[in-house]
């Protein structure tokens, strides 16, 4: 039954305060050739509540969910196992509040949240500060070059080729309304990252230069040696860091010469999702702090000496002056900050460490495993929990016949690349503490089947 709040007595009062006759008469702008003239053609007009829940089950019975087959499915989305202890804390009531801490003396639980959380975002990324977090990696990443615009008053970023394809269309899509210059290129099946073309492209009017570590196709790329070359030039260097739990094996980007680190959060204490919420990350060096985007809760003392928290940086315009906003998506996404600290928490920094050895662990077996397929060949030569494979023909057909065995087979670069013909044939597979040896067993055996019938 659907919701009608109001009368027609009270449909017909509005609409004469506005001068209006009908409900209509409010589209009149919206041009007659785009609006519908009557019913969606297949679509029914009205279905029970149960109805409606019936079919929409049935529909999603259609996917395989993340937990219900092998899964080696990755780039830039990770599925860990979340202690059930997370979602159970979060819903505590203390954290039921505002989720805009805009008044310290209500909200000291939310703002010492924040607090921790920047705390461990910067320990884990090895930079000064950290924010109270972003909307999510892609967003995160185009704010750190817009940054890093404002810091040098230059206009050119240069991506790497490793840089996920997403967070690329981010970037451009950004771009068309600021004017900034965008110098982006598509990576090449090699076992080496493309440090040189990089470092060859950073010039006298390049404010960043934006490397993902690991990238998009599971290498490591030398950030020192890329900070080099973006300091000699006056220019800064952006790390993008998609799978933070690397972090507990590899050297944070700050300790490698990376003047901001911004990341995606989502592989600690936040679920897979079906694609979302999930959680933007940002530190930087201390001294471009006020160009930081976002907000940034600091520790202090109140009136008796006792310790208090309270929001010590907000640069959205609605806070200050507008010409002195530097974003304008100054939010934090608040539940899956809270989730991401809990779960690092637990893990504390020994945990987290064991947790990405495993994760290592785990992705050698795989690519051991898959380097005995017939046809198939490992491209890196460095990984942490990310690789790519590749194949005698077009990836994106192997996944499709894999997901018809029940085996969800990793991301093909066909997908992340239309039209990039040199990259069809690439698999990216990935492994976490939560693939098993059955799950390893069951991709190469469908792998081998598979690969009997693909042409090269």
């Amino acid at each position: 039954m659907r919701y009608l709040p109001l009368t027609p007595a009270d449909r017909a009062e509005m609409l004469g305060v506005i001068g209006a006759a009908t409900v209509d008469d409010l589209f009149s702008d919206v041009p007659a050739e785009v609006r519908l003239s009557g019913p969606i053609a297949g679509l029914p007009n009205h279905a029970s509540e149960m109805a409606v829940e019936r079919h929409m089950s049935a529909l999603a019975a259609k996917n395989i969910s993340a937990g219900s087959a092998p899964f080696f499915l990755g780039a830039g989305a990770y599925r860990h196992h979340i202690p059930a202890s997370v979602d159970h804390l979060i819903q505590r009531g203390e954290f039921l509040t505002a989720y805009t801490p805009y008044q310290p003396e209500i909200a000291q639980g939310t703002l010492q949240v924040l607090f921790e959380f920047q705390t461990q975002v910067a320990r884990l990324f090895g930079v000064d500060v950290a924010n109270a977090s972003m909307y999510d990696g892609s967003t995160a990443c185009w704010e750190a070059i817009a940054m890093a615009a404002r810091v040098t008053k230059r206009g050119k970023a240069v991506l790497s080729g490793g840089l996920h394809p997403h967070y690329v269309a981010c970037v451009e899509t950004m771009a068309r309304f600021t004017g900034d210059a965008i110098d982006a290129r598509a990576p090449k099946l090699d076992a080496a990252p493309d440090d040189a073309e990089v470092i060859a492209a950073i010039d006298k009017d390049t404010a960043c230069a934006v490397v993902q570590y690991p990238d998009i196709l599971g290498r490591i790329p030398d950030l020192a040696a890329i900070s080099a070359a973006a300091q000699a030039a006056g220019a800064l260097l952006v790390v993008v860091v998609t799978e933070p739990v690397a972090l507990g094996l590899l050297e944070a980007p700050g300790h490698l010469g990376a003047d901001i680190v911004v990341g995606e959060g989502q592989s600690l204490g936040v679920g897979l999702q079906f694609g979302g919420p999930y959680l933007g990350l940002f530190g930087c060096r201390e001294k471009y702090v006020r160009q930081m985007p976002g907000r940034l809760c600091g520790e202090t003392v109140d009136a008796d000496g006792r310790r208090g928290f309270v929001l010590t940086l907000s640069t959205r315009e609605q806070h200050i002056r507008r010409e002195k906003a530097t974003s304008n998506i100054c939010t934090n996404s608040g539940l899956c900050a809270l989730a991401f600290s809990i779960h690092m928490s637990l893990l504390g920094g020994e945990g987290l460490a064991r947790l990405a050895a495993v994760n290592h662990g785990r992705a050698q077996v795989v690519a051991a495993r898959l380097a005995k397929v017939p046809g198939v060949s490992v491209l890196n030569d460095a990984y942490f929990n990310e690789f790519t494979v590749v194949l005698p023909g077009d990836a994106r057909e192997v996944v499709r016949a894999l997901a018809d065995r029940q085996v969800l087979g990793g991301v093909s670069l066909g997908r992340l690349y239309p039209g990039v013909d040199a990259l069809h044939s690439g698999l990216l597979v990935t492994a976490t503490e939560t693939t098993t040896d059955e799950d390893i067993e069951a991709l190469a055996a469908a792998l081998s089947e598979v690969l009997e019938g693909v042409p090269a």
